[in-house]
């Protein structure tokens, strides 16, 4: 359908086009990014599992959102809408960026968290970003400061974005899955505050419930599984010593073994969850 709309613009991982000046057509296409660096090679399936992921999703949660159709196995039609420029991030476990921020004193975490490594925190937290070419992490002060939504709609994304997560988590616990954390995007649309963008696994993170283990660096059915293997080889520090040094990072080529699990992992992920095969 893609070919006679309007091109708009190429994100890290979708395409998107024009339908009318009421919609636009996301195609997701098997590109791959990871710290911020855009990877020469596709991971097969990818687009697929995320585009089936996204209707999935959408359909599941009851907060208003902008899906409209799934369009073909890549490609989504949703409502146009002002986007926030704000990522709602809710992090259920103590992982990833939130580890050396809590270490550097730059965030806090609730009460009674157990600070060991892929530890279950003992409520959800909200932890937002700008949305920028490289998301800086901000507080309620923060957001307000910079104008980036009302302290209205920031109290609402929290509140929503918290139920969202759990709803979500609860589903992905029933198919034998953690859901460590999640970022979501929102935008308005006449008047109120409506889901955007896409919810997939590189937008969470998702770890089997049974080689979970407290202490350790988890099983990855996400994106999760590049990066680790980027930090394990050193190209993460390159990456940031590159950025220092005012370079471009140039991204490795990734190890066929790697792109092969992360499309089994991908598909075995959609299919657990939603029950459907691809």
């Amino acid at each position: 359908m893609h070919n006679c709309l309007k091109f708009l613009t190429s994100g890290k991982v979708k395409d998107l086009y024009d339908v009318d000046k009421d919609h636009l057509l996301f195609n997701f296409s098997d590109r791959v990014s990871a710290f911020d660096v855009k990877f020469k090679q596709d991971i097969p399936r990818k687009g697929e599992v995320l585009c089936k992921f996204a209707e999935f999703w959408f359909n599941e949660l009851s907060v208003t959102n902008h899906f409209i159709r799934r369009e073909s196995d890549n490609e989504i039609v949703v409502k146009k809408m002002k986007m926030l420029p704000m990522e709602c991030v809710v992090r259920g476990y103590f992982y990833g960026s939130l580890i050396g921020r809590w270490k550097n004193g730059d965030v806090s975490v609730p009460k009674g968290t157990d600070t060991t490594l892929a530890a279950k925190l003992p409520e959800p937290v909200f932890d937002p970003t700008t949305k920028s070419e490289h998301d800086i992490p901000i507080d309620k002060s923060g957001a307000l400061e910079m104008n980036l939504v009302t302290e209205e709609q920031y109290d609402w994304l929290e509140s929503t974005s918290i139920d969202i997560y759990k709803k979500m988590a609860k589903i992905a616990d029933d198919a034998g899955f953690i859901l460590a954390d999640l970022k979501l995007e929102f935008g308005v649309l006449d008047g109120v505050i409506t889901l955007g963008d896409s919810i997939g696994p590189d937008e969470y993170r998702l770890w089997p419930k049974s080689s979970y283990e407290i202490g350790k660096i988890q099983d990855a059915y996400d994106k999760q599984l590049l990066r680790d293997w980027l930090s394990a080889n050193g190209f993460q520090k390159q990456f940031d010593d590159d950025r220092i040094s005012g370079k471009e990072p140039v991204a490795p080529l990734i190890p066929q073994e790697i792109i092969s699990k992360m499309t089994q992992r991908y598909v075995a992920a959609y299919e657990k969850l939603t029950g459907d095969k691809i």
